[in-house]
């Protein structure tokens, strides 16, 4: 080959490609049960965008954003992550204006410049949802609530809510200078990047996987909420314990990006392995200003889709499994590809999914061929059917076979509302 895909991407094609639009159906069902609905921002953005919103001492920012310079000299960034670009089309758009809560949902690709491991790609895609305008703990524990309702619809179990508070520049400020004191203890513990992130932003210790030992020794930032963080994470608990979600907490939780405020959560499942959260998220109410707009709340929540996927329950993905071809049309003689064309029409205005070999194989490797396509069914057309004004239907999982003609291929098929054939004699 000449030519290989980038490390850290993958193609999606064939049973791949079936299962990703399965979950995505079924992740974007329950995001407009809850009233969300879908937003689509560019693959590119202004790399300041993310430096101000992300956060200028993030790895996101320093180590692994895509950024290039177009012909004009300004600098752009294919998108690391979208809840910045979300809330920049948020107030681009005006939609401040109107008034209460807007709720969006996303799906799409991001990238960053990481090193490849299993659920952890260069390109990767993200499916997560934003509720802008409400300061109201409800609405977290409707973002929780919703973010475990994608998850249960895929048939996961064994589900652990993770919850912290990372409190509001007001009380992070006297925190920062307390773990500071402390950080500077266990200067010689630290691992190369925690010594360069206490500098510029020390919660980002929390986020190490190497400097365990150090952070269980460490002042927890829900030991130093002010009044108003404190009211708001007391209150987030009382909700989930009146909706019956139980939850663990968590005070060496903390995100990534420096925009998170108040809540901070995390869904978590032993089948991912020792990276095993499968979705994360929490409240941002300064992202709007960091974006140039006014002071906004806002809460919301992502999550991977290779990781979701590596994790799915092996039911759920059998059933998501099926094939899209249910008719398959062995053509025994392309003479008779008019004619296979006409048929065709007839079984998908009926609502079939339906393809034609007009390979020009043999019929033994056009029916390999039907086999491999998942076809439930084989139809096949040849001078003698054509002569007889009809094509002899073979239901390719039980090797019944019966002519039916040609005028009523069309109602000879049926559909049941789950979307399965069946013989219309059933």
């Amino acid at each position: 080959m000449k030519f290989k895909k980038p490390r850290g991407t993958s193609d999606l094609f064939g049973e791949k490609i079936e299962l990703w639009l399965g979950i995505e159906g079924i992740l974007t069902g329950v995001m407009k049960r809850y009233g969300y609905t879908e937003i689509r921002t560019p693959i590119f953005e202004t790399t300041d965008l993310f430096i101000r919103a992300v956060g200028e001492g993030t790895d996101i920012v320093t180590k692994e954003m895509y950024t290039f310079t177009d012909k004009k000299g300004r600098s752009l960034t294919l998108r690391p992550e979208n809840t910045a670009p979300v809330m920049r089309a948020f107030l681009e758009n005006g939609m401040h204006r109107r008034g209460g809560i807007t709720r969006f949902y996303y799906t799409g690709p991001m990238f960053r410049y990481d090193r490849p491991q299993a659920g952890r790609y260069r390109q990767f895609h993200q499916i997560g949802a934003e509720a802008i305008g409400s300061a109201d703990p409800a609405v977290d524990a409707e973002i929780i609530d919703l973010s475990l309702a994608l998850y249960r619809a895929l048939g996961f179990t064994q589900l652990d809510v993770r919850i912290n508070s990372v409190g509001c520049p007001i009380c992070r400020s006297g925190y920062k200078k307390v773990l500071l004191k402390h950080l500077r203890e266990f200067e010689n513990d630290l691992c190369g990047a925690c010594s360069e992130r206490s500098i510029i932003n020390p919660l980002r210790i929390f986020d190490c996987k190497e400097c365990g030992e150090v952070k269980k020794r460490l002042p927890v930032i829900t030991e130093h909420l002010c009044d108003e963080c404190a009211s708001h994470f007391g209150k987030l608990r009382n909700l989930l314990d009146d909706v019956g979600i139980t939850y663990t907490l968590d005070p060496l939780l903390v995100r990534g990006l420096d925009y998170y405020t108040k809540t901070a959560f995390e869904i978590v499942h032993p089948g991912v392995g020792a990276q095993n959260a499968l979705c994360g998220g929490g409240r941002y109410d300064g992202l709007a200003e960091d974006c140039g707009g006014d002071s906004l709340p806002a809460v919301g929540f992502s999550a991977g889709m290779e990781r979701l996927i590596e994790a799915l329950p092996a039911e759920t993905a059998a059933a998501l499994h099926g094939s899209t071809v249910e008719v398959y049309v062995v053509l025994l003689d392309g003479l008779l590809a008019g004619r296979a064309l006409i048929l065709a029409r007839k079984l998908r205005e009926a609502g079939l999914s339906v393809t034609v070999d007009f390979s020009g194989r043999n019929i033994k490797k056009q029916f390999k061929g039907a086999s491999e396509s998942g076809a439930l069914y084989a139809a096949v057309l040849g001078p003698e059917e054509e002569a007889r004004g009809s094509v002899t239907v073979k239901d390719l999982r039980t090797g019944e076979q019966e002519d039916v003609t040609f005028d009523r291929l069309g109602a000879y098929f049926s559909r049941e509302r789950e979307g399965k054939l069946r013989w219309p004699r059933e």
